[in-house]
């Protein structure tokens, strides 16, 4: 997986900006469960590598979050809201790979493999409880951890699904290194079952799922 490319270092910013706050919510969920027919009774929108619920955190850069710009929690709101870093920061744990726009279609975001971490960033204004509220999105943060820590890499069990990752025969996503005889690798994502390569073992047809940009996942013997 490629790595963010590294970044000039930036003057620090000041943490508080009473008057217009970012908020920076977890919303990468990780893992696509389903069952037959592939539906989303067992999946999570995407959240975090916790898969615990949305949180908040002020973030104080203004709304404008760029490629290697760095993040971490927030200890002012936690247990899982973020907020920015600088990168040599020791509360940054983790660096932008891309950013998106916002999306309030959760399975829209698509981020590119590798990414660890999808975090939506929203601006409220006021201060104080404010904070926690969900703001107006305004973009969207496909981060990598700083440390070795990398699930969202392809078979590391987590992140988004992408190729080379590991499922149950009901499509939950685990790792490949204690994946079963009954698992599957993920071939290839795609509209259509006759789209799938011709080692596919079993197509599995996913429920619609609005901006998601597949509907096939194309599973074939670890």
């Amino acid at each position: 997986m490629s790595q963010p490319g590294s970044t000039p270092s930036r003057p620090r910013r000041g943490a508080g900006c009473l008057q217009s706050l970012l908020v920076l919510a977890v919303i990468l969920g990780l893992g696509y469960g389903a069952s037959k027919v592939f539906g989303d009774k067992d999946s999570s929108s995407p959240s975090s590598s916790a898969s615990s619920s949305p949180s908040s955190a002020s973030d104080g850069k203004g709304g404008s979050w760029e490629v290697g710009d760095c993040g971490g929690p927030d200890p002012e709101n936690k247990p899982d809201g973020y907020r920015a870093y600088d990168c040599d920061e020791s509360g940054a744990t983790f660096k932008a790979l891309e950013i998106q726009s916002a999306s309030i279609m959760p399975n829209a975001i698509q981020c590119p493999a590798g990414t660890d971490l999808i975090i939506q960033v929203s601006r409220v204004f006021g201060s104080g409880d404010d904070k926690k509220s969900s703001g107006i999105p305004t973009n969207t943060v496909c981060g990598r951890n700083l440390t070795g820590d990398h699930p969202g890499d392809a078979g590391a069990g987590g992140g988004q699904l992408v190729k080379g990752d590991c499922i149950t025969s009901t499509a939950k996503e685990i790792a490949c290194a204690s994946a079963g005889s009954d698992a599957f690798k993920v071939l290839d994502l795609v509209e259509e079952k006759e789209e799938c390569p011709a080692a596919t073992t079993e197509p599995m047809q996913l429920m619609m799922a609005m901006g998601r940009p597949y509907n096939v996942i194309c599973g074939g013997k670890v």
